[in-house]
């Protein structure tokens, strides 16, 4: 494996190909062409999405007074946010479905759940025979409202990728989204009620996984009654989870999509989550996870929003967006947010905390599921998962052998695409090109990987809809010649 990770211009040639826009319709582009997505610093992308508005919301008493202060810095400051394309989390929390696995749902590391709800969401016309279904799989805070829809009207997180005629096509697929274990938009998580103490879960929720999720997902499409998607698509976490269920069940999967993703999580990225976490419970008020009838720990689900905002964008970016300036250039400097990019900071950490309503604990448990995700870990959903006991025999390998994640994505031999972003440092492109040449090395000559060059970093895929929804639809449409 220690040419996947060599120097990054080597391995991908950065030197040699020019940054081009590609006609995903000619017929030279073959599957296992590196595409390089030419963004020329695209007004249109830089459109899509404008800052939220500060919407105000109650709380309770601790919140409301921590949010005055927070206002207060801002007045004080003259504070002025630069206008830049930023995705929408803030409209979840009703208009969805619900699923129940009734029975004592196993986790993969010891723990159970009691009958764990599944909240869902759903667009687009399912056809006679069930075969024009696209799971979408979801980012660590994300909920099920990934569009708008007729019980809930509000845009979702993908809104301008899902619809007709648009990267996800609901005019020809039908699209199902779930809230993830562990969450807290429908789905069964830490703030639950705990059926066997009838408070909720809080700290004693038990550690859950990638697989886990997935496992449910595959629980509800058997409830759906769908037996095998037309593809599976995820970005970041959704990525993980793509890239798990195509491992897993490759029997339930026609294609895959996997965004700014990884295999299996590396140290910067868990290192990275670590110090979000720990800044989360070093709030008095997080009080080992039971804060659901008390404060809730705000200063730290803020402190560590502003660490992951650092890992969703880019220096670049930054650097045109906001470069050294002040938000009083007269003035003099103070220790409260000064330069833009301490404002732009600060107003994400309360704006997420104000507006997203994702429980502090979800977070936790979500971000270690990331982890702790590695499809060559034998010891992960290899042995402990009784859907996949007949792939067992992966397990004799060594899980320090250079091929173990070789073996682990064996199974998955789909027409694939694979996407990554060359700003990205929470999920950097290396990773992605890992993803591409396990897949090519197993013998899966339907590996596409596309690479995009824009300013925004991670959260591209929820920004671009040029490029990330171009890829998508335009291989989408190349994937129906595979099969």
């Amino acid at each position: 494996m220690k040419r996947l990770i060599s120097n990054v211009k080597n391995t991908f040639g950065l030197n040699k190909i020019p940054l081009t826009n590609t006609n995903f319709n000619s017929p030279t582009s073959t599957p296992s062409t590196i595409i390089i997505h030419k963004n020329p610093k695209s007004k249109i992308a830089s459109n899509l999405f404008q800052m939220q508005s500060s919407n105000e919301i109650k709380s309770n008493k601790d919140s409301e007074m921590f949010l005055q202060t927070s206002r207060q810095k801002k007045a004080n400051n003259t504070y002025n946010e630069v206008e830049g394309p930023e995705p929408d989390y803030n409209n979840a929390g009703f208009g969805f479905e619900t699923f129940v696995i009734k029975e004592k749902y196993v986790l993969n590391h010891g723990g159970y759940l009691i009958n764990p709800t599944i909240a869902y969401e759903t667009w687009g016309t399912l056809n006679s025979d069930k075969s024009n279904v696209i799971l979408l799989h979801t980012g660590l805070s994300a909920s099920s409202h990934a569009k708008s829809n007729e019980k809930n009207s509000n845009k979702g997180w993908w809104q301008d990728f899902i619809g007709p005629g648009l990267a996800i096509d609901t005019s020809k697929f039908f699209v199902v989204c779930s809230n993830v274990l562990g969450s807290c938009f429908g789905s069964t998580g830490p703030s639950s009620i705990n059926p066997e103490t009838k408070e909720p879960y809080g700290g004693l929720f038990p550690i859950i996984t990638i697989s886990d999720m997935v496992r449910a997902q595959v629980r509800l499409l058997d409830n759906l009654g769908i037996t095998k998607l037309y593809a599976s698509v995820g970005a970041s976490m959704g990525g993980m989870q793509s890239l798990c269920l195509a491992a897993m069940f490759p029997e339930r999967v026609g294609r895959l999509i996997s965004i700014s993703a990884a295999a299996r999580s590396h140290p910067s990225s868990i290192a990275l989550r670590y110090m979000q976490r720990q800044v989360l419970m070093s709030d008095p008020n997080w009080n080992e996870g039971n804060y659901y009838s008390s404060s809730y720990p705000l200063q730290g689900m803020k402190l560590a929003r502003q660490i992951a905002t650092i890992t969703y964008r880019s220096g670049p970016e930054w650097e045109k967006r906001f470069g050294r300036n002040r938000s009083k250039p007269n003035s003099s400097p103070t220790l409260d947010p000064d330069f833009l990019i301490e404002t732009y900071l600060d107003h994400q950490g309360d704006n997420f905390i104000k507006n997203n309503k994702f429980d502090p604990n979800s977070m936790l448990y979500i971000s270690k599921a990331m982890d702790l995700f590695d499809l060559s870990h034998r010891n992960s959903w290899l042995e402990s998962s009784t859907y996949v006991k007949k792939y067992s025999d992966m397990s004799k390998y060594d899980e320090k052998d250079e091929f173990c994640l070789m073996q682990g994505c064996s199974t998955v031999n789909h027409p694939t695409l694979i996407f990554g972003i060359q700003s990205d440092v929470l999920f950097p492109v290396w990773q992605q090109k890992e993803i591409s040449d396990v897949l090519k090395a197993n013998g899966n000559k339907n590996v596409t990987y596309f690479e995009s060059d824009s300013l925004y970093g991670h959260d591209t895929f929820l920004i671009d809809r040029v490029a990330v929804g171009g890829a998508i639809k335009g291989l989408v449409k190349k994937i129906l010649t595979f099969n």
